[in-house]
């Protein structure tokens, strides 16, 4: 792979506690970031390409913690509902008819937008897992992926988990180790107990990660008591779930032993502050989890309940949430947001490869942000600026493992204007 160096005027090191260099350099070799620090007279043999960046500033890519790629199909279909209505009777009925086809090209679609946005890897939960890899595959980005699980039926419960173990061996490793896999069952209203037991099994004999919804809504929660006399991350923890490393997502109705068995059990939440807000679901008890020691990322969720997979809004969005429900501007200060967009996103996804952060040794999964814009003007503080003021068209460039994916606002891996042709003509089709 290509020898590259770029000199930012500002860098991002680090990923636990970072750190600003100003006038800064960045040197990938193999896809891998072997210096980052300050600028100095480079002597260390041929160059393949240099990216010199006046104005700019150099951070570790973002990292979408939960999403279902392929809903961008059905964005602005089915707005303005609550979530087992819109389900039920919108999307359940819509999805029935996608083809594999139709989910490589949402797929293509919603990385288009998150690589536009700085997003370098996501985790995907959705069906016809393999059309999702195949996009990864093509389009560049990195991605955590779960076969949806659905256990009400026993055929189809014993079919995705073949489908699971079928989409490990394609996958798994993919990439250069670009793509991984987890298991996705939906959510404890559509995987009881004894399906649940299947899958932990399978996650055990496969040495995998779990994706699942949980607590997202009241309703969730008052069906869980009445059927089990538990609340749904009681119930999780009394069968054994978390056990094993667990990704869940939303965890929007808690208790304050739910928060604590979370954090104890160290199951990663991954936090979707504008998707449970346009669904009326609530919002998670962010401030509470983090004092609690739960590690948090930030999510998206698909595109059809959001509607966008801007992670930059997101951030936004957490930080605001956090302190206006708490009446507290102190709660979740902007280097902590930002940690979880990044380096909380990549553990969350189990990667503990270096991902979410830069320093030497670590992919090098990065953007780079033009800075000569007046909404980020004066710079006192960076960081602030990306959680408060930033845009996604603030992002220039993309790197995944080595590889620019966007340079200078244009897509160099993905022809866009036959994804959005292919998107269009599909969601017509699926929604008529």
């Amino acid at each position: 792979m290509a020898k590259i160096l770029l000199r930012p005027d500002f860098l991002f090191v680090g990923g636990e506690n970072w750190e600003t260099i100003k006038n800064g350099e960045l040197l990938i070799e193999d896809g891998t970031v072997i210096y980052a620090g300050p600028r100095r007279q480079y002597t260390g043999g041929e160059i393949d390409k240099i990216i010199e960046g006046k104005n700019r500033l150099v951070m570790p890519g973002l990292v979408n913690a939960h999403t279902h790629a392929a809903m961008t199909l059905f964005r602005g279909y089915a707005d303005d509902m609550p979530l087992m209505d819109w389900l039920r009777n919108k999307i359940w009925p819509a999805e029935s008819r996608l083809t594999s086809e139709d989910i490589y090209w949402g797929t293509m679609l919603a990385i288009s937008e998150m690589i536009r946005g700085g997003i370098t890897c996501f985790a995907d939960m959705y069906f016809n897992m393999d059309a999702v890899a195949q996009a990864c595959m093509d389009s560049g980005i990195r991605a955590s992926l779960a076969q949806g699980l659905i256990g009400l039926d026993n055929v189809k419960g014993t079919a995705g988990l073949k489908e699971s173990k079928k989409l490990v061996s394609n996958w798994h490793g993919s990439g250069e180790g670009r793509i991984t896999i987890m298991l996705g069952p939906h959510a404890p209203y559509t995987c009881p107990p004894q399906y649940l037991q299947k899958v932990m099994e399978t996650a055990a004999e496969l040495n995998l990660p779990l994706h699942i919804h949980l607590a997202e809504t009241r309703d969730e929660v008052r069906e869980c008591l009445k059927k089990y006399n538990k609340r749904p991350v009681e119930l999780m923890e009394s069968i054994g779930l978390f056990k094993h490393r667990v990704l869940s997502a939303h965890c929007v109705h808690l208790s304050k032993e739910e928060i604590e068995i979370l954090a104890s059990s160290k199951v990663s939440v991954a936090h979707n502050p504008g998707s449970n807000l346009k669904l009326g679901s609530g919002i998670a008890p962010l401030a509470d989890l983090l004092a609690g020691g739960a590690l948090v990322s930030l999510g998206t969720d698909g595109a059809a309940s959001n509607n966008n997979l801007d992670m930059l809004e997101e951030l936004r969005l957490a930080a605001l949430l956090a302190k206006g429900s708490q009446e507290d501007p102190t709660l979740l200060p902007a280097r902590e947001a930002l940690k979880m967009a990044t380096l909380n996103g990549a553990k969350a996804l189990f990667l503990a490869d270096g991902t979410g952060e830069i320093k030497e040794g670590s992919p090098a999964d990065l953007i780079m942000l033009d800075l000569e814009k007046p909404h980020l003007y004066p710079r006192h503080d960076l960081c602030a600026h990306l959680v408060y003021a930033a845009v996604a068209s603030d992002v220039e460039m993309v790197m995944v493992k080595g590889t620019i994916l966007m340079e200078r606002r244009e897509l160099l891996t993905i022809d866009e204007e036959k994804i959005l042709y292919e998107a269009n003509v599909r969601a017509a089709r699926l929604t008529r």
